[in-house]
């Protein structure tokens, strides 16, 4: 994950019983391994006796069992009896491969003293194991699958096995996770592949969807020969709408490209079946993906005023707040009880300027076009609190990762205004990890040579009516290996004022060398030392912590003056990811309110990467529903990670829906909380500012899902008008109770009225 790269204590992992197979097919690892914390090569053997070690389960990260505060290396060490029989009952009779789930961060495998891989790697007999390994790229999302020839002599095949897993956490969650965690042969599954993630889904009139996919062969050689079936099939009564049979031939390392084309209501959820069958065999390798479905009705014609309905700025500072409004352009707007300093441009509704006065201003904000015209109170809040709703904008590093620069910024802030999104209330431009270079004799912070000119830059955002982020760790170094601003805080928060950044986001990253085991105070200092700074220039800015969650810092992140702080690691684009993260948040609830916001992370929507190659999210259409009214529900901070250039009908229609963009938006600032769960299903309720409800019914099952909603136990008396705000539509009248179908790891979206 993406923290500090520096050494701390160490932790050791390796596991006791001997395992025998649990199938004929696969020796089943999931079962408790031995653990140990700290670091010593003599873990790795065979003969080391680790009968005093602790037990863990493989598949959870080590801080959910009672590891919280474990940073650094640890091993995990188990022993497993290999049979040759998992050859005799092989289909493919060469190779036996170690499926080690997933690492946070970083991990060497050994079996039977000897490496195998590391970090998803297999790697050569006699290559020496490397104790600088943690220091690449990270591998914490990457499923960990080590291959070796039947013939390799780290095998001892009918014998005992011992594998060793040298795992290292930079900070945050820590160490294995996941599935599975087994021994078996490779199989068909494991050489055919299915590739969804290269081109999203293309839109045609209201009816055509295509789908471009591609099929892999990744054996090296092997050769199979088959059939590729494809069928889909509507999912709220199951009538096929597609189907297709291929001969497909698979040589060694091919890959073959198709297209899917299907008819269909695109607010009709709908699922595309692949099988690809093996003729000699009738083995099948099969794979699915849902299709998107529509929504959100597209804005009318008249004019309607969206985004927040509150503003915060500190007095003396420039004063930056643009309309969202769409209708049919030409738009006029208007504003009327503006206080003296500010001034708004009627063509775009940039208000701009300077406040003196301290003090509470209710402001009639109108647009207006040639079918009418829409007025809206918006309440100026001149004092010391800003961010008074959660910050809506564009964040480089899901998409870009360190490859960022000037154009690709520059390219996000056009697509803001080209896409429309600017007239839904999206508003920053945030520069992540990546632009910086170093700090000259004078101490003055340079960017790289990727942005020449970042005044002029900032000054180009602010043009379009939107706002610029940048980013900092209050270490030497960025997570990146960028300059941070240990030591330059005043120097670095003055040139941020200069150049015209509105939000900085401040991540620990290389702190954690100067604080290896911070304490709450060592949690706290580095956050202080810089809003001391910023808070002596002329300018407000969104002040960022990020920090992962130590120290449960939604308790106090407002004592340093934060206006919002991330309560998570980061986010990748799964289900495992998202949900691990997001139903989580219920602990965090009491302490959100307006400028003070918890951060799960950005969102993972659309085309993502980490930079320079992109590929389109892994999430489910049903999943990015839950990611986005989750995420509304919890009052988060909404940044999106993707690709502006290459926004598709669906992920702008995610992006665009003012209902549920208002429910993030309320006023009032209140958190979500989880009003109730079961293994199947959590039910989320947030109070709004005019007294009503939102509530979001979330299925965690892979298959549908009735949820049944008594009122009265969530508190509910009397009747309440309902209305999903997805499809922005009244359901009528409810009580006591109603009930409601919900979609795999999908979700209901209402707010109730009485």
């Amino acid at each position: 994950m993406k923290k500090l790269n520096v050494a701390l204590f160490g932790v050791l992992l390796l596991i006791f019983a001997c395992q025998r197979p649990t199938s004929e097919n696969k020796i089943d690892l999931s079962t408790p391994w031995k653990f140990h914390s700290g670091d010593d090569p003599s873990w790795s053997t065979a003969a080391f006796d680790d009968s005093r070690w602790e037990l863990i389960n493989p598949t959870e990260i080590w801080e959910k069992q009672g590891y919280k505060n474990l940073d650094g290396f640890a091993w995990y060490r188990i022993r497993v009896i290999i049979p040759h029989s998992l050859i005799d009952n092989a289909f493919i009779k060469d190779s036996i491969q170690f499926k080690l789930g997933k690492i946070d961060d970083y991990d060497q495998v050994f079996l039977n003293g000897e490496l195998i891989g590391e970090n998803g790697k297999t790697l050569p007999v006699k290559t020496d194991p490397r104790p600088d390994f943690f220091k690449g790229a990270s591998q914490w999302d990457t499923e960990r699958r080590y291959v070796l020839g039947v013939g390799d002599s780290r095998v001892h095949w009918d014998q005992e096995n011992v594998i060793a897993v040298r795992a290292y956490d930079q900070g945050g969650a820590g160490g294995m996770f996941s599935k599975p965690f087994e021994i078996s042969m490779v199989d068909l599954s494991d050489h055919i592949k299915f590739d969804f993630t290269e081109s999203g889904f293309k839109f045609t009139g209201d009816t055509l969807i295509s789908k471009q996919f591609a099929v892999y062969n990744i054996s090296a050689k092997e050769e199979f020969h088959g059939k590729l079936l494809i069928h889909a099939n509507r999912c709220d009564n199951g009538s096929q709408l597609f189907k297709q049979e291929t001969v497909l031939n698979m040589p060694p390392g091919i890959r073959t490209v198709f297209t899917v084309n299907v008819i269909k209501d695109l607010s009709v959820p709908a699922t595309i079946y692949f099988t690809y069958r093996e003729s000699a065999s009738g083995k099948e390798v099969r794979d699915q993906i849902e299709m998107p479905y529509i929504l959100t009705p597209k804005p009318g014609k008249a004019p309607r005023i969206n985004g927040a309905s509150v503003f915060g700025v500190r007095p003396w500072s420039p004063f930056l707040f643009k309309i969202a409004a769409t209708g049919e352009p030409p738009l006029t707007y208007g504003a009327e009880g503006l206080p003296n300093g500010l001034r708004i441009r009627a063509v775009d509704g940039l208000i701009t300027g300077m406040m003196s006065k301290k003090g509470d201003y209710t402001v009639k904000i109108k647009v207006a076009n040639a079918l009418g015209t829409a007025e809206r109170d918006l309440i100026i809040k001149c004092g010391d609190i800003i961010s008074l709703t959660p910050p809506l904008g564009w964040n480089s590093w899901n998409v870009w990762g360190l490859s960022v620069s000037d154009k690709k910024v520059r390219q996000a802030g056009d697509a803001f205004a080209a896409s429309g999104l600017i007239n839904h209330g999206w508003t920053y431009i945030n520069i992540d990890d990546g632009w910086e270079d170093t700090h000259d004799r004078n101490g003055n912070i340079l960017p790289n040579s990727k942005f020449p000119n970042m005044k002029e830059m900032c000054d180009y955002i602010h043009s379009l009516g939107l706002k610029v982020g940048i980013y900092s760790s209050p270490g030497p170094k960025t997570c990146g290996g960028y300059e941070g601003s240990y030591s330059f805080e005043e120097k670095d928060a003055q040139h941020y004022a200069d150049w015209g950044i509105d939000y900085l986001k401040y991540d620990w990253c290389s702190y954690g060398g100067i604080a290896p085991n911070p304490t709450d105070r060592e949690l706290k200092f580095p956050y202080k030392e810089m809003r001391r700074y910023l808070r002596k220039v002329k300018r407000d800015i969104h002040y960022s912590l990020c920090q992962y969650g130590m120290g449960d810092v939604w308790k106090w992140g407002n004592e340093v003056d934060g206006n919002s702080w991330r309560t998570t690691g980061d986010i990748e684009d799964s289900w495992e990811s998202l949900s691990g993260i997001g139903f989580t948040q219920d602990k965090c609830s009491p302490y959100s309110a307006p400028g003070r916001w918890n951060d799960p992370d950005m969102l993972v929507v659309g085309w993502v990467g980490w930079g320079p190659r992109l590929h389109y999210t892994r999430l489910t259409p049903n999943e990015q529903y839950t990611h986005i009214s989750l995420w509304s529900l919890l009052a988060a901070p909404l940044l999106i990670g993707c690709d502006l250039t290459q926004l598709d009908e669906f992920t702008l229609n995610l992006l665009t829906n003012d209902e549920v963009i208002a429910i993030d938006q309320d006023p009032v600032g209140k958190q979500a909380r989880q009003a109730w769960k079961d293994q199947d299903c959590q039910i989320w309720i947030r109070d709004l500012a005019d007294g009503s409800k939102a509530i979001g019914l979330f299925n965690l099952k892979d298959t549908p899902l009735p949820v049944n909603v008594k009122l009265d136990d969530l508190g509910f008396k009397g009747k309440w008008m309902m209305r999903d705000v997805w499809t922005q539509k009244d359901l009528g009248m409810v009580m006591t109770h109603f009930e409601m179908n919900v979609l795999p790891h999908g979700t209901r979206l209402l707010v109730l009225r009485k």
